[in-house]
């Protein structure tokens, strides 16, 4: 059990209804991504995978050569939302 302010416990169940999962879910999501970010581990959820795949013509020529520089630079941007 855990004590939040009347405005945390607001806004938290206002994001848990938009994200469609219980307040319980949001909190274990929101305290497993504070603690990956701190130990570093650099752990991206696999959809973000998923995400990626087949997202269509990019307008690059380079692809074949650079795909794990692009691949790379896509999640990180995903590891920092």
């Amino acid at each position: 059990m855990i004590y939040l302010e009347q405005d945390h416990h607001r806004a938290l169940r206002t994001e848990a209804a938009r994200e469609g999962i219980s307040m319980a879910e949001l909190l274990r999501r929101l305290i497993g991504r504070h603690l990956s970010d701190r130990s570093g581990s650099g752990h991206v959820p696999a959809e973000a995978y998923l995400r990626l795949v087949g997202l269509g013509r990019s307008g690059r020529s380079d692809i074949s050569e650079r795909h794990d520089a692009y691949l790379a630079g896509a999640l990180r941007r995903e590891r920092a939302r």
